[in-house]
């Protein structure tokens, strides 16, 4: 039977991002997420919970989250759940932990000083570079610039309607 590991949140980083280098040089940039929840009690209480969450985007993505993020800064993620587990050097005990491996991700709230975002949307989706498991080979692709209207349309369009015509 198939199965499905697909992960969409929106939240605010809990810290910095950390970016470090793989031994191959991909680099690979770790930071912590937080959403909230909102709700009422069976009493009518109101209430809020959070849920931390570890996230890791490599390549390209982790330079640009690297680049443009810090602690606060909401993202929207997209990716694939990832279970680690290892023996604790001191302990001897097995210790395990879940994080989000990053696939697709794009910054959301306003920009600061009209620079807090990455160029060309500030949006990152790895599909359009290779396979989940590969880095991706290069940065967004950004959308064709589409010139804006004419400020005034041609006399003869201006011509065509009446004042009667426009409903406001």
């Amino acid at each position: 039977m198939a199965s499905v590991n697909r992960v969409i949140l929106v939240g605010n980083l809990t810290r910095d991002p950390q970016l470090k280098y793989l031994p191959s040089q991909t680099p690979v940039a770790e930071f912590g997420l937080a959403m909230n929840r909102r709700y009422k009690t069976a009493t009518g209480e109101d209430r809020e919970e959070v849920c931390f969450v570890d996230c890791s985007a490599f390549g390209r993505p982790a330079e640009i989250i690297n680049q443009y993020c810090q602690k606060g800064k909401l993202i929207f993620i997209e990716g694939r759940l990832k279970y680690d587990t290892w023996e604790d050097k001191q302990g001897g005990g097995k210790r395990n932990k879940l994080s989000v491996v990053v696939e697709n991700f794009q910054f959301l709230g306003a920009r600061e000083g009209g620079g807090g975002g990455a160029p060309g949307g500030g949006g990152y989706d790895a599909s359009q570079a290779g396979p989940a498991d590969a880095p991706p080979a290069r940065p967004p692709q950004r959308p064709p610039q589409i010139a804006p209207p004419p400020a005034n349309p041609p006399l003869d369009e201006r011509q065509q309607f009446a004042d009667d015509d426009i409903p406001f």
